[in-house]
């Protein structure tokens, strides 16, 4: 087919022209060699099914850590939990996502050095104050967390980590780390692992 020609795509409820492109061709044709593969397996024939469309058996295995930190702000090594959830998990090779499940608080990866901690919080708090509250829009609603929103924001959501060989694949001093910006209140964090 020439390039810009038009195809009719059929949905659900309308039908649709567009040109198609070079990477429209390679998904078609990705997608009907899998259909082809599938229908053959379905038949019981084996063998003959392109490497790349074969699935290993995948495993996940999900965790939820629940915090409740006495103070504002503070940062929390959870290393050795995630280690312990990927441990549980049974996977070798894969990915591990830990993330902050509150919008005010965070999970990333760092150094475990106390002075580091340390030029973080006053750092942050130079970024975004917490007072005077009265500075933050957010605030108006009644609330006076505006500042750990934003300090959320900086430090991110959340980390993903590769495993290999059944072990967290860290770089030289990496640790993960979840920093709350608006404790004293109960927080989860979930951590998922997938692989094989």
């Amino acid at each position: 087919m020439r390039r810009g020609a038009v195809v009719q795509m059929r949905d659900a409820s309308t039908r649709r022209k567009r040109p198609t492109s070079h990477v429209d061709n390679a998904i078609s044709a990705a997608l009907r060699a899998a259909r082809t593969t599938a229908a053959a397996e379905a038949r019981g024939v084996s063998g003959g099914a392109h490497p790349m469309l074969r699935c290993p058996d995948m495993k996940s295995h999900t965790s939820y850590l629940t915090l409740n930190l006495p103070t504002r702000r503070a940062f929390l090594n959870i290393t050795q939990e995630v280690r312990d959830a990927v441990e549980k998990s049974g996977v070798r090779e894969g990915l591990v996502l830990v993330n902050a499940m509150h919008i005010s608080a965070s999970v990333f990866i760092n150094d475990d050095e106390s002075g580091l901690h340390h030029d973080y919080d006053v750092w942050l708090e130079k970024l975004a104050p917490h007072a005077p509250t009265s500075q933050y829009r957010h605030n108006d609603t009644g609330e006076d967390n505006a500042d750990a929103h934003l300090k959320r924001q900086v430090m991110g959501r959340e980390v993903v980590v590769a495993i290999t060989a059944g072990k967290l694949d860290f770089g030289p001093w990496e640790q993960i780390f979840y920093g709350e910006f608006d404790g004293r209140r109960k927080k989860r964090v979930l951590i998922k692992v997938i692989g094989e």
